[in-house]
Order: C-alpha cells, then sequence, then structure tokens
C-alpha cells in the first residue's frame, strides 16, 4: 500500500520526502479544504524534490462549481504544472446541483495529459456516488480522493470498500480525510492500494486579532515515519 502525503507547505513536502512517503498532493490552506498552491511553492519543490508530487488545482475555497474565469484560471494552472513536469493534476468540477460536471471535468482531464489526474473531495458532495464513480471511469480518472462521503474516511469506510468493489481495476480509490498512525490498518486490511493523509502537527499557536486563530501545521516526518510502519507490517 502507498502512501500520499497532502503538503501545504515546502516543509511539509520535504519531509514527506525525507520520511520516504511514496507521493505528496501539494496544496495551500488545509483548513478550507486546500487550495491551488502558488508558482513559487511549485517551482521550488520542483528544482529541489524528487517524490513523486501531484498538485490540487481548486482555484478558491467554498463550492465546486466555477465561473468561466475561474475555470480559464484552472486550465492555466494545469498548464503550468506540465511545463514543471510534475506527476498528476488534483481536480474535479460539479454542477449547482453536486452532480459531476461531465463536460468540464473531461476538459481538465483531456488538458492534463500525459499526466495523471485524481477526481479530489468534490466527490464526498455528490449525491449518488456510485453513479458518479461510473461516470468517472467512463471518463478515464486514474483515481478519486474521497472519505466516503464522511467527515473521516474511518467513518465512511464500508462506503469506500463498495466503492473500491465496483471501481475493480479501472480507477484507484484513495480513501483520504483523518487517517493516522492507529486507523491505516482498517485501511490495509480492507485492501487498498493507496491512503492519503496530511500526517500534521501543530507548530504555531499563535493568533492574530485580525487574521483569526487558526493554527500553523506541517507534515510531520515522524508521524509518516509512523504511518509508514503500520503499511509495511504484516
Amino acid at each position: 500500500m502507498k502512501l500520499e502525503i497532502c503538503a501545504n507547505s515546502y516543509q511539509s513536502a520535504l519531509n514527506a520526502q525525507k520520511a520516504g512517503a511514496d507521493r505528496i498532493e501539494v496544496c495551500s490552506e488545509l483548513s478550507i479544504g486546500g487550495i491551488t498552491p502558488s508558482f513559487g511553492l511549485l517551482k521550488k519543490i520542483a528544482e529541489d524534490l524528487t517524490i513523486v508530487t501531484n498538485v490540487l488545482i481548486r482555484p478558491r475555497s467554498g463550492n465546486f462549481y466555477y465561473s468561466d474565469d475561474e475555470f480559464l484560471l484552472m486550465k492555466e494552472n494545469i498548464k503550468l504544472c506540465k511545463k514543471l513536469g510534475f506527476n498528476g493534476i488534483v481536480s474535479g468540477v460539479l454542477n449547482n446541483d453536486d452532480s459531476i460536471d461531465i463536460e468540464r471535468t473531461k476538459e481538465l482531464i483531456s488538458l492534463s495529459k500525459p499526466l495523471s489526474f485524481t477526481f479530489h473531495r468534490a466527490f464526498d458532495c455528490v449525491k449518488n456516488p456510485q453513479e458518479a464513480l461510473k461516470q468517472l471511469i467512463a471518463l478515464k480518472v486514474d483515481c478519486i480522493l474521497t472519505s466516503g462521503q464522511q467527515e473521516k474516511a474511518e467513518n465512511g469506510i464500508e462506503l469506500l470498500k463498495e466503492l473500491q468493489k465496483l471501481a475493480k481495476d479501472k480507477l484507484i480509490i484513495l480513501p483520504g480525510s483523518g487517517i493516522n498512525k492507529k486507523n491505516t490498518y482498517l485501511f490495509k486490511q480492507a485492501g487498498f492500494k493507496e491512503i492519503h493523509a496530511s500526517a500534521s502537527k501543530i507548530i504555531s499557536t499563535e493568533r492574530s486579532f485580525f487574521f483569526g486563530n487558526t493554527p500553523q501545521t506541517i507534515s510531520d516526518k515522524e508521524t509518516i515515519k509512523e504511518i509508514l510502519k503500520v503499511i509495511k507490517s504484516t
């Protein structure tokens, strides 16, 4: 089973590489579900690191249906990721009824080639996950990142297993959200090929009167190693 680390900064990405993670998904602002990271961060990761890297393409927080201008930004960022030589794109688009926007998602997948394409946790908003899975298989998505439509993947394990059974070998179901060293064995026992975790620890609780009280977090090298130890255990 492979471990993907959701890296919210250069240091998080570096820690994931040093700890031996298989892959990272680079994003910014995990506290709001993640958005597209800056060009500077992407360029530095591309130049300095060797770990397999996917990039989140999400222009803002909130819902997953976008204006024409927002969609254009997404496409421009995908082009940038291709130029920088990354492994894959993590993205997706919904309609305003939270169904899969087939045409726009198809356009993003086509533009991303030859990079891999993961449909992100917008999947957890769809009303019919089984139907959405069929649609994404038809679009030839490589992977779906999902918590099984629960706040934590551990609580969505039954739907995750159902989706994995339905997907067979047509795409990878990638469980994510709240995965840690204590529950990794659940996903290992269920036969998932990959898991997604932030392995975060709080490194600063300093608060600003003007800018809220969200703590600063980082993907922790030792926490990543502990998850890997569970993965590699017999």
